[in-house]
């Protein structure tokens, strides 16, 4: 009875790390995402005329404000895996 219970234990405490690495890795890369679209959208605007160029600025610092709150949660995943 003890090593069942040890078992479903142990199945149990794998079962929500990987969850949590899972949530990791998702937003790791969406952290990743929003960094190549901001820094694509700087490159437009480095070329663009006026009227664009400032809507593209907005995008990007949208997409940087983005990827720092994904790279946060990701940090935030990776500290909960570990304990």
């Amino acid at each position: 009875m003890k090593r069942m219970l040890f078992a479903v234990a142990i199945v149990a405490a794998a079962t929500l790390a990987q969850a949590q690495v899972g949530t990791t890795l998702k937003e790791g890369a969406a952290a990743t995402s929003e960094k190549a679209q901001q820094y694509g959208d700087q490159a437009k605007a480095a070329v663009s005329s006026q009227p664009n160029k400032t809507v593209d600025k907005a995008k990007a610092q949208t997409h940087k404000a983005k990827a720092h709150s994904h790279a946060k949660a990701a940090k935030d995943a990776a500290k909960d895996t570990t304990k």
